[in-house]
């Protein structure tokens, strides 16, 4: 039976008692995280967001009342336990910040009684993801998730801290706004009072903060939510939280500066890591060249080669093809895993297949008898030209050179992938190293298939580079953009860019994306009109609180970090959602249903 509190009160966390209250009377308030019981004796280990404690029952101490009571108790009943604090009778348990003492306790009172969980409540369960996410509260309760949210709400404590700091304003953007194109798919909200006419859920205040700064905030800040209707992937979620800023008067160097000191701060106040600044960049061209991604992870070598030269005129048709498409041969060097077995090569070409590769040519450097070279593809080649392609990639007898030959997208999505891979692999990856780069000099366009146009690469209010502007209507794949990444162990975890102040500037762009004048004035006026009133030069950059909190606390997953985060078809498991709605709801807001 569940008691009250009746007017009692909690004086101290588990974890906050130590060995200083030997001899008080505390009173602590938790979950029951284990039961032993010795006969005369009964032990408990209650559990809060600070951590265990042991509590003694003796019955000599505590009366027959409470200690048949404390019989009773099972995992996770919620209790209230008063006694003396006492050094711990037993063998110190330095697993445990209170591992030297105990609660003799006098008084218990159990709040509320529990069934049994689907799973237990500790670290390193292997309990299904699904299941998880259905009793999220009960996983909550697990010590590594408290940890990760709570080390969540320090950087974003921290982050307010710097940011006012620094002169920046926090400011508040609309949740409810217009739907524009060029991005990813809106979230919307019907509205009942304008029949037939939707709001957009923000996907980032990015228009906002740029009306901000026309207003004459010329540091603007905020920890904001948006929202993405996309497929999900670990580092996914359809509503998630930016770290959102824009400044007035600024060029690249300014925003690089005041982030890479706002990095600095959260690493040495979160996690006590000196990280060195300034971050090396690099351009997005280079990046792909070297690493076959725009977000590189460059705490390992496996950097790609272009063997292109080397292969024009050999005999291996897969080569010479793919150049002959406009494409490259490029290839990496897997060090020391040139006795691969064939089976686990095959594996790797599957892999590249699944990206898009016709397949995967390899090498293994000095692997065959006597010596020689063990290919996929040796017999179209002579002897001088396979030489020259181990010596391109640096190959050492042991190594294994993998090949892709198609065009440009593919093989760096094909090699950039195994890279990592291979990496992960040979456990390079370590979740204790921080590599921090920027990536700048973007394209200001990519070519959209699906469209048959160029579209923007970030989003139509990025400047492109001054020199490439006359470049604008005439060779937009040559255009760069004045945008860059900051990027951490291979994941983006943040992105910005100077923007567009000039109104015929922004005009031209919207042409170069194939918006008429009409379209660009309907979408979006607003700012077009706004830009005519002096517009300040200006840019800004977006973290991902979400994911920077996932690499800090070393998880797998933005679902690590999240409190209630939906799963991988952005259904929400715990509360199943989306739900259907009932036809009264429907009528209000004018919308009917269709049957698929």
């Amino acid at each position: 039976m569940a008691e009250s509190m009746q007017g009692l009160k909690r004086t101290h966390r588990c974890t906050e008692v130590n060995s200083s209250h030997i001899g008080q009377t505390v009173t602590v308030m938790g979950w029951v995280q284990k039961r032993r019981n010795l006969g005369a004796m009964i032990f408990i280990d209650l559990r809060d967001r600070s951590g265990l404690l042991q509590l003694v029952f003796d019955e000599n101490d505590c009366g027959k009342e409470n200690f048949d009571k404390a019989y009773t108790l099972r995992s996770e009943f919620v209790i209230a336990a008063t006694g003396v604090v006492e050094k711990r009778s037993g063998a110190v348990n330095e697993s445990l910040k209170t591992g030297d003492i105990e609660i003799r306790v006098h008084s218990l009172r159990i709040l509320s009684v529990s069934e049994t969980p689907p799973f237990p409540i500790e670290d390193g369960i292997s309990t299904r993801e699904d299941l998880r996410l259905q009793y999220r509260y009960l996983d909550l309760r697990r010590p590594e998730l408290q940890r990760n949210l709570m080390m969540r709400s320090k950087i974003a404590i921290l982050t307010r801290e710097f940011m006012s700091r620094e002169g920046f304003i926090e400011i508040e953007t609309p949740m409810l706004g217009k739907s524009t194109p060029e991005g990813a798919r809106d979230y919307l909200v019907p509205s009942r009072v304008h029949p037939g006419s939707f709001y957009a859920l923000p996907q980032s205040p990015q228009l906002f903060k740029q009306l901000l700064m026309v207003s004459g905030y010329d540091r603007y800040f905020q920890i904001a939510r948006c929202f993405r209707d996309e497929d999900l992937r670990a580092d996914r979620q359809p509503d998630f939280t930016q770290i959102d800023m824009e400044l007035s008067f600024v060029d690249e160097e300014d925003i690089m500066d005041v982030n890479e000191r706002l990095l600095k701060y959260l690493f040495k106040e979160v996690l006590g890591l000196d990280i060195k600044t300034p971050f090396p960049r690099m351009p997005w061209r280079e990046a792909m060249d070297r690493f076959g991604s725009d977000k590189p992870d460059v705490r390992f070598g496996m950097e790609l080669k272009n063997v292109s030269e080397i292969v024009k005129d050999c005999g291996f048709g897969v080569f010479t093809g793919a150049l002959a498409a406009g494409g490259s041969v490029r290839g990496i060097n897997v060090p020391g895993e040139g006795h691969m077995p064939r089976k686990k090569i095959d594996a790797l070409t599957d892999m590249a297949k699944g990206m898009g590769a016709k397949g995967l040519a390899y090498i293994c450097v000095g692997c065959g008898e006597g010596g020689a070279h063990k290919s996929s593809f040796a017999k179209f080649m002579k002897p001088e030209e396979m030489d020259a392609l181990v010596a391109a990639l640096d190959g050492k007898e042991g190594d294994l050179l993998l090949f892709a030959a198609d065009k440009d997208t593919i093989v760096f999505n094909v090699l950039g992938s195994l890279r990592l891979e291979m990496a992960k692999r040979q456990g390079l990856l370590k979740k204790d190293e921080y590599a921090f780069l920027w990536v700048t000099e973007f394209p200001q366009f990519e070519y959209s298939e699906e469209e048959g146009r160029f579209v923007a690469m970030h989003h139509p209010f990025t400047m492109p580079m001054e020199e490439d502007l006359d470049k604008l209507e005439t060779d937009q794949g040559a255009v760069r953009a004045r945008a860059y990444d900051i990027v951490l162990n291979g994941n983006e975890i943040g992105g910005g860019s100077i923007r567009i102040h000039q109104d015929d500037v922004q005009t031209r762009m919207f042409r170069a994306l194939g918006f008429s004048d009409e379209r660009a004035q309907e979408q979006f006026g607003f700012l077009l009109k706004a830009f005519r009133y002096g517009v300040p030069p200006h840019g800004g950059l977006a973290y991902g609180l979400d994911r920077l909190a996932m690499l800090m606390a070393g998880a797998d997953s933005l679902r690590d970090v999240i409190a209630f985060p939906k799963a991988k078809d952005a259904s929400d498991l715990m509360m199943e959602a989306p739900a259907p709605v009932e036809e009264k709801q429907l009528k209000e807001l004018a919308i009917s249903v269709e049957d698929n």
